[in-house]
């Protein structure tokens, strides 16, 4: 995402600009390897939560910069704003699910849902307006639209219960983690094959790295709702 900017621009804007080109790529690319390392390591361990914060810092910064400098593209990317910004809200969401004790909400909860509404709703409404305009929309948008509604319906459902706890708890911080995690896999190794190495462009290669992560989230969300029986010890 390189923000064009006139040669004979200010310094400042041109140091700006530098800075938000390297905030975003340097952002994802820390959010992509501390996120996989966070999937993988044993969940409440010190590994998983550094790996952890590490992935909320990178991603919050990547996608902040992606939500903010996409208007300002030649050709207004608004799309790419609002998947920045359901990427912001996935990241934070799930944050705040852990730092949270148990069965407690605040002011925040009620702003996410309205957060996450708002964006299934402005999914909905631009699917609508291409059917209107002849032009049918393509299968990512509907996707996006249910994930949002989705999402606001947890928060309808954490905010009416007083919170949650226990495994509910664990299931809502690591969804959301992971389908944030997604996105910004797929938004590099699939949106950004210039930079993968040519024999790799354009091959089912590229769909691995988002399929593990779809994997890891399944893996971990059934042995969440399904833990391993403890064996009985003979007397």
């Amino acid at each position: 995402m390189i923000l064009p900017v006139a040669p004979d621009a200010p310094l400042v804007v041109r140091l700006a600009a530098g800075a938000a080109l390297v905030l975003h790529i340097g952002g994802g690319t820390a959010g992509i390897v501390s996120g996989a390392v966070a999937m993988v390591a044993p969940k409440g361990g010190r590994t998983h939560r550094i790996a952890g914060t590490l992935f909320v810092v990178a991603m919050l910064t990547m996608s902040g910069v992606a939500a903010i400098v996409s208007p300002m593209m030649p050709q207004e990317q608004w799309t790419n704003t609002t998947a920045a910004i359901f990427t912001f809200y996935l990241v934070i969401t799930s944050w705040v699910a852990v730092r949270r004790g148990q069965n407690e909400i605040g002011r925040f909860e009620p702003t996410a849902a309205l957060v996450a509404a708002g964006l299934a709703l402005e999914g909905l409404a631009f699917a609508i307006h291409q059917l209107a305009g002849g032009q049918p929309p393509g299968i990512a948008i509907y996707v996006f639209a249910g994930l949002a509604a989705l999402a606001a319906g947890g928060d309808i459902a954490t905010i009416r219960a007083g919170g949650v706890a226990g495994p509910a708890r664990v299931a809502r911080h690591l969804w959301r983690m992971s389908l944030a995690m997604g996105v910004a896999t797929m938004s590099f190794f699939v949106g950004q094959q210039k930079f993968l190495p040519e024999p790799v462009r354009g091959t089912l290669l590229v769909a691995i790295p988002p399929l593990l992560v779809v994997a890891g989230l399944v893996y971990w969300m059934v042995k969440l709702r399904w833990p391993r029986r403890r064996r009985m010890r003979p007397a």
